[in-house]
Protein backbone atom coordinates (compact mmCIF):
# COMPACT_ATOMS: atom_id res chain seq x y z
CA UNK A 1 0.00 0.00 0.00
CA UNK A 2 1.38 3.21 -0.85
CA UNK A 3 1.41 6.52 1.19
CA UNK A 4 0.53 10.05 -0.03
CA UNK A 5 3.92 12.06 -0.05
CA UNK A 6 1.44 15.16 1.09
CA UNK A 7 -0.06 13.13 4.23
CA UNK A 8 3.74 12.00 5.38
CA UNK A 9 5.06 15.65 4.94
CA UNK A 10 2.12 16.87 7.24
CA UNK A 11 2.70 14.18 9.76
CA UNK A 12 6.57 15.04 9.44
CA UNK A 13 5.37 18.72 10.36
CA UNK A 14 3.48 18.22 13.19
CA UNK A 15 5.65 15.50 15.23
CA UNK A 16 9.04 17.51 14.43
CA UNK A 17 8.10 20.27 16.49
CA UNK A 18 7.05 18.48 19.65
CA UNK A 19 10.18 16.53 19.48
CA UNK A 20 11.98 19.25 19.78
CA UNK A 21 10.33 20.89 22.69
CA UNK A 22 11.05 17.74 24.70
CA UNK A 23 14.41 17.99 23.49
CA UNK A 24 14.88 21.37 24.84
CA UNK A 25 13.07 21.42 27.97
CA UNK A 26 15.39 21.05 31.29
CA UNK A 27 15.06 21.31 34.99
CA UNK A 28 16.48 24.08 36.34
CA UNK A 29 19.44 24.03 37.96
CA UNK A 30 20.26 25.35 41.32
CA UNK A 31 24.29 26.65 42.12
CA UNK A 32 24.71 26.05 46.22
CA UNK A 33 27.19 27.83 47.36
CA UNK A 34 29.91 25.99 49.95
CA UNK A 35 28.81 26.67 53.74
CA UNK A 36 31.36 29.28 55.31
CA UNK A 37 31.40 29.13 59.21
CA UNK A 38 31.68 31.78 61.23
CA UNK A 39 35.32 32.28 62.72
CA UNK A 40 34.40 31.68 66.34
CA UNK A 41 34.65 34.76 68.71
CA UNK A 42 37.12 35.52 71.30
CA UNK A 43 36.68 36.56 74.54
CA UNK A 44 38.68 38.68 76.89
CA UNK A 45 41.14 40.74 76.05
CA UNK A 46 43.18 41.32 72.90
CA UNK A 47 46.84 39.28 73.53
CA UNK A 48 49.76 38.65 71.71
CA UNK A 49 49.44 38.37 67.84
CA UNK A 50 45.41 40.12 68.09
CA UNK A 51 47.20 42.75 69.42
CA UNK A 52 47.44 44.93 65.50
CA UNK A 53 48.31 48.29 66.26
CA UNK A 54 52.01 49.54 65.08
CA UNK A 55 52.89 50.65 68.64
CA UNK A 56 52.14 50.01 72.71
CA UNK A 57 52.40 52.00 76.04
CA UNK A 58 54.49 49.15 77.23
CA UNK A 59 54.59 47.67 81.23
CA UNK A 60 56.72 44.84 81.92
CA UNK A 61 55.86 42.26 84.43
CA UNK A 62 57.45 43.61 87.01
CA UNK A 63 55.07 46.63 86.90
CA UNK A 64 57.58 49.10 85.25
CA UNK A 65 56.45 51.33 82.42
CA UNK A 66 58.59 51.54 79.12
CA UNK A 67 56.43 54.12 77.51
CA UNK A 68 55.69 53.57 74.17
CA UNK A 69 56.92 50.77 72.18
CA UNK A 70 56.73 49.52 69.11
CA UNK A 71 54.56 46.09 69.31
CA UNK A 72 56.97 43.85 67.74
CA UNK A 73 58.97 44.55 70.13
CA UNK A 74 56.65 44.20 72.94
CA UNK A 75 55.81 40.76 71.86
CA UNK A 76 59.32 40.21 71.55
CA UNK A 77 59.62 40.63 75.27
CA UNK A 78 57.16 38.64 76.28
CA UNK A 79 58.27 35.47 74.61
CA UNK A 80 61.72 35.93 75.75
CA UNK A 81 60.22 36.25 79.25
CA UNK A 82 57.71 33.07 78.24
CA UNK A 83 55.14 35.49 78.83
CA UNK A 84 51.84 37.11 77.35
CA UNK A 85 51.57 40.33 76.05
CA UNK A 86 47.90 41.78 77.00
CA UNK A 87 45.89 44.22 76.19
CA UNK A 88 44.30 46.06 79.33
CA UNK A 89 43.73 49.50 78.74
CA UNK A 90 42.55 49.46 74.57
CA UNK A 91 40.78 53.03 74.59
CA UNK A 92 44.24 54.50 75.83
CA UNK A 93 45.95 56.43 72.91
CA UNK A 94 48.47 54.18 72.71
CA UNK A 95 46.70 50.93 74.12
CA UNK A 96 48.80 50.11 77.23
CA UNK A 97 49.94 46.67 77.06
CA UNK A 98 51.52 44.71 79.92
CA UNK A 99 53.80 41.43 79.92
CA UNK A 100 51.96 38.90 81.82
CA UNK A 101 50.81 35.32 82.35
CA UNK A 102 47.40 35.54 80.40
CA UNK A 103 46.10 31.64 81.57
CA UNK A 104 46.42 33.39 85.30
CA UNK A 105 45.27 36.68 84.31
CA UNK A 106 42.17 35.25 82.84
CA UNK A 107 41.35 33.19 86.27
CA UNK A 108 41.89 35.56 88.41
CA UNK A 109 39.47 37.77 86.08
CA UNK A 110 36.90 35.21 86.64
CA UNK A 111 37.12 34.96 90.37
CA UNK A 112 36.78 38.83 90.49
CA UNK A 113 33.56 38.55 88.25
CA UNK A 114 32.20 35.84 90.44
CA UNK A 115 33.08 37.61 93.77
CA UNK A 116 31.29 40.74 92.74
CA UNK A 117 28.32 38.84 91.46
CA UNK A 118 27.66 37.40 95.15
CA UNK A 119 28.44 41.18 96.48
CA UNK A 120 25.44 42.44 93.82
CA UNK A 121 22.79 39.59 95.28
CA UNK A 122 19.07 40.40 94.48
CA UNK A 123 17.05 41.45 97.22
CA UNK A 124 13.91 39.61 97.27
CA UNK A 125 10.52 40.78 99.56
CA UNK A 126 9.20 38.07 102.03
CA UNK A 127 5.77 38.36 102.89
CA UNK A 128 4.83 37.67 106.59
CA UNK A 129 0.70 37.42 107.10
CA UNK A 130 -0.46 37.75 110.62
CA UNK A 131 -4.15 37.97 112.10
CA UNK A 132 -4.64 41.22 114.27
CA UNK A 133 -5.38 38.87 117.36
CA UNK A 134 -2.86 36.19 116.60
CA UNK A 135 -1.77 34.06 119.70
CA UNK A 136 1.38 33.48 121.08
CA UNK A 137 2.37 30.30 119.46
CA UNK A 138 1.73 31.95 115.59
CA UNK A 139 3.53 35.04 117.21
CA UNK A 140 6.60 33.24 117.95
CA UNK A 141 6.75 31.13 114.74
CA UNK A 142 5.83 34.03 112.08
CA UNK A 143 9.12 36.17 113.98
CA UNK A 144 11.47 33.46 113.72
CA UNK A 145 10.85 33.36 110.05
CA UNK A 146 11.06 37.18 109.75
CA UNK A 147 14.49 37.07 111.85
CA UNK A 148 15.25 34.45 109.31
CA UNK A 149 14.79 36.48 106.18
CA UNK A 150 16.56 39.54 107.52
CA UNK A 151 19.68 37.47 108.16
CA UNK A 152 19.32 36.41 104.74
CA UNK A 153 19.76 40.23 103.80
CA UNK A 154 16.00 39.95 102.45
CA UNK A 155 13.34 42.72 102.58
CA UNK A 156 10.08 42.06 105.18
CA UNK A 157 6.85 42.73 104.51
CA UNK A 158 4.34 42.45 107.74
CA UNK A 159 1.02 42.22 106.30
CA UNK A 160 -2.16 41.98 108.90
CA UNK A 161 -5.54 41.02 107.55
CA UNK A 162 -8.91 42.43 108.69
CA UNK A 163 -12.17 40.37 108.62
CA UNK A 164 -15.55 41.29 109.51
CA UNK A 165 -16.01 43.58 112.58
CA UNK A 166 -12.23 43.29 113.12
CA UNK A 167 -12.04 46.53 110.88
CA UNK A 168 -13.80 49.04 114.05
CA UNK A 169 -10.54 47.59 115.97
CA UNK A 170 -8.00 48.81 113.85
CA UNK A 171 -6.09 49.75 116.93
CA UNK A 172 -5.10 45.82 117.46
CA UNK A 173 -3.20 45.91 113.70
CA UNK A 174 -1.21 48.92 114.90
CA UNK A 175 -0.17 47.73 118.17
CA UNK A 176 0.34 44.39 116.68
CA UNK A 177 3.44 46.06 114.03
CA UNK A 178 4.61 48.25 116.94
CA UNK A 179 5.44 44.84 118.80
CA UNK A 180 6.91 43.45 115.86
CA UNK A 181 8.90 46.81 115.13
CA UNK A 182 10.19 46.45 118.67
CA UNK A 183 11.12 42.34 118.39
CA UNK A 184 13.41 42.95 115.58
CA UNK A 185 14.63 46.63 116.07
CA UNK A 186 18.06 45.33 116.41
CA UNK A 187 18.63 43.70 113.60
CA UNK A 188 16.40 45.50 111.32
CA UNK A 189 15.21 48.89 110.26
CA UNK A 190 11.91 49.73 109.14
CA UNK A 191 11.42 50.63 105.20
CA UNK A 192 7.99 51.38 104.99
CA UNK A 193 5.65 52.79 108.41
CA UNK A 194 2.19 50.92 108.88
CA UNK A 195 -0.58 51.82 106.80
CA UNK A 196 -3.52 50.48 105.81
CA UNK A 197 -4.76 49.67 102.62
CA UNK A 198 -8.54 48.52 102.45
CA UNK A 199 -9.32 45.30 104.50
CA UNK A 200 -5.12 44.88 104.63
CA UNK A 201 -2.21 46.56 107.10
CA UNK A 202 0.90 46.78 105.60
CA UNK A 203 4.24 47.48 107.49
CA UNK A 204 7.80 46.48 105.20
CA UNK A 205 11.42 45.88 107.47
CA UNK A 206 14.75 45.68 105.43
CA UNK A 207 17.88 44.57 107.42
CA UNK A 208 19.62 46.98 109.33
CA UNK A 209 23.11 46.51 107.91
Amino acid sequence: MLLDPTFLRLTASRIQPTIKRHETAQEPTTIRRPHRAQAPQKHGPRSNEDIIVPEVQLIDAEGENHGSVETSQALAMAAEQGLDLVEISPNNKPPICKILDLGKYKYQSQKKAAEARKKQKTQDVKEIKMRPNIDTHDYDVKMRAIEKFLGEGDKVKITLRFRGREMAHLELGMELLKRVRGDIEDISKVEAEPKLEGRQMMMVVTPAK
